[in-house]
């Protein structure tokens, strides 16, 4: 369901369930939430998600699930909430490509990751609308942040989900891309990461997770930038980089 491969500093997670969209059940998320300690553990430098077959990921597998017993504040707080967090926090740059149906968790799983390349064929959104659900995840935070409260409303009122296109002009991801060439731009873009100064995107990383949660204001933030500019002073990649800059010489960061 969940596999972990490694290729040099480049730790590949793929959602393997294309049966049935790579929904998620109880274990899936344990084992999702796994792959991502054996990376930490590993030391990469980057990290890519995606999902195999014809959707990133539908969400919850609720097959077999009976509405009047399943403990949902249980399996959304105790499981979905922390993996996201575990996820949003990775100590290296992460990004995800995203095809088809990416909805409910699929979404969050976005949502706590840095960098998201989406194709232009994908859904995003809401499938709750037919439910008698409401959206998780992180789902609403996002949506009023780059939406606004009424086409928020407007989208989960309406179950529509948006397209690859929709949701880059809407600023809610990174860039979008033709469906065949989604998951090489995003291996391309973490590659390039891997052999970047890694504390200084960690710094970036950090910065700007405060920025969002903690809403600092402008001279605020650019207290905490001169302070990672004084801490990274001391990285063996910050000398590099200006000792590659005056030498006039393409800089071999390390990750330290």
């Amino acid at each position: 369901m969940i596999d972990l491969t490694i290729t040099g500093d480049v730790a590949h997670v793929v959602l393997n369930a294309p049966e049935k969209r790579n929904a998620l059940d109880a274990r899936a998320l344990d084992d999702l939430g796994t792959a991502y300690d054996d990376a930490e553990t590993a030391g990469v430098r980057a990290l890519v998600l995606r999902g195999e077959g014809p959707g990133f990921c539908a969400g919850r597998d609720i097959a077999g699930v009976d509405p009047a017993t399943d403990d949902v504040v249980g399996f959304l707080g105790d499981r979905v909430t922390p993996l996201l967090q575990k996820m949003s926090a990775f100590p290296a740059p992460t990004f995800a490509a995203a095809h088809g149906a990416c909805l409910g968790i699929g979404l969050g799983l976005l949502i706590a990751t840095d960098v998201v390349y989406v194709a232009d064929t994908a859904k995003i959104g809401s499938p709750f609308a037919a439910l008698g659900a409401t959206l998780d995840s992180g789902g609403h935070a996002l949506f009023f942040e780059r939406l606004g409260a009424h086409k928020t409303l407007d989208l989960i009122y309406a179950g529509r989900l948006m397209s690859g296109s929709e949701a880059v002009q809407s600023g809610l991801f990174s860039q979008v891309l033709p469906a065949s060439e989604v998951q090489q731009a995003t291996e391309d873009a973490a590659s390039r990461a891997a052999v970047g100064a890694t504390q200084s995107f960690l710094a970036s990383k950090r910065l700007v997770a405060r920025l969002r949660d903690e809403r600092l204001a402008l001279w605020d933030a650019v207290a905490v930038e001169n302070k990672n500019q004084a801490a990274l002073r001391d990285t063996a990649d910050y000398r590099e980089g200006f000792a590659a800059f005056q030498q006039k010489r393409k800089p071999e960061f390390t990750g330290r």
